[in-house]
C-alpha cells in the first residue's frame, strides 16, 4: 500500500506539515487528527457544525496555532470563507483532509427515508469536493501538500440497511481516484484513507459486533503515516485490509448468502 512515484518536497524531507485543516474536527477521528498535528508543532484548522466542541478543542491547543470555523461541509460558501481566512493566516496548507461523514440507516422504501438519503450523500460526496476546492488553487501554485478524503471499508460491498451510506463511500472512493489522475504531476498529492471501524460517535449506534475496533487516537496516527508516506491509497486498520480484499472478490451468491440478514444499522431521521 505504499505509495510511489514522485512526491513533494514535504514527502521527500520527511519533516512535519507545517499547516493542516481538518473538517469534522470537533470529535472522532477528526479532533484525534487535530491533535496529532498540533503536538507536531503544526497550525491546525478545525472545520465543524458544533461551535462550542470547536473552541473547546481549539482552546486546549498551542496559542495561536488554531482556528476554529463553524459550519457545515454542505455549505460550499462556509468552507470557502474558511479556506480563504486559513490561507490568508498560516499560507497554502501542507495537508487537507476531507473527515467530515454521516452515516444513517436507510431503507428505499421508506419515503422519508428520501432526505436521509440525500443529506447522507451531500455530505459525504459533495463534501469532499468542496473542502478541496477552495484550496486547490493555492496548493497547486505551491505545487505541493496533499489532498486526503476519509472514505470508509463501507464503500467496497453494499451493506443491507447501509444503502446510502455504502453507496456514498464507493462514490468517494471513485472521486477520490479521478482526482489523483487529474493532479498527477502537479505536486499535490490525494490520499484515500478507508477506515474500518473506529470508536466514534458515528459507531455508537451500531448494535452488532465491531470487528478490529480502532480508537480514535490510534486511528489518527494510522491516517498520519499514510500521509506522510503519500499512499495512494490505505485501509486500516492492516487486519481490515485483508477482510476487504476478501469481501471485494467474494462471488455474489455467497456475498448475498452471507451478509442479507446480516444486523443493520437503525435508522434514523436526518
Amino acid at each position: 500500500m505504499r505509495a510511489t512515484g514522485a512526491v513533494s518536497g514535504w514527502g521527500r524531507r520527511r519533516r512535519p506539515p507545517r499547516s493542516v485543516f481538518v473538517t469534522g474536527a470537533s470529535s472522532g477521528i477528526g479532533a484525534a487528527l487535530v491533535r496529532h498535528y498540533a503536538a507536531q508543532g503544526a497550525n491546525v484548522g478545525l472545520f465543524a457544525r458544533r461551535q462550542e466542541a470547536l473552541e473547546a478543542l481549539a482552546a486546549a491547543l498551542p496559542p495561536g496555532r488554531a482556528a476554529a470555523y463553524a459550519g457545515d461541509v454542505r455549505d460550499a460558501g462556509a468552507l470557502a470563507r474558511a479556506a480563504a481566512d486559513f490561507i490568508e493566516r498560516f499560507g497554502a496548507p501542507d495537508v487537507v483532509i476531507a473527515n467530515a461523514g454521516i452515516s444513517r440507516g436507510t431503507l428505499t422504501e421508506h419515503a422519508n427515508d428520501l432526505p436521509v438519503f440525500r443529506a447522507v450523500f451531500d455530505t459525504n460526496v459533495l463534501g469532499l469536493v468542496q473542502t478541496f476546492h477552495p484550496f486547490l488553487d493555492a496548493m497547486r501554485r505551491a505545487r505541493s501538500g496533499a489532498l486526503v478524503g476519509i472514505a470508509s471499508v463501507a464503500g467496497f460491498r453494499g451493506l443491507a440497511g447501509s444503502g446510502a451510506y455504502s453507496a456514498s463511500k464507493a462514490a468517494a472512493i471513485s472521486y477520490l481516484e479521478s482526482l489523483r489522475l487529474e493532479l498527477a504531476g502537479s505536486g499535490v498529492a490525494v490520499v484515500t484513507i478507508c477506515p474500518g471501524y473506529v470508536a466514534t460517535p458515528m459507531t455508537a449506534a451500531n448494535r452488532y459486533a465491531m470487528p478490529f475496533l480502532l480508537r480514535p487516537e490510534k486511528a489518527a496516527r494510522l491516517v498520519a503515516r499514510a500521509i506522510a508516506r503519500r499512499a495512494r491509497f490505505c485501509v486500516i486498520p492492516w487486519q481490515m485490509a485483508i477482510l476487504g480484499r476478501v469481501l471485494r472478490v467474494l462471488p455474489r451468491p455467497l456475498y448475498d448468502r452471507a451478509f442479507a440478514r446480516a444486523p443493520r444499522k437503525p435508522r434514523s431521521p436526518a
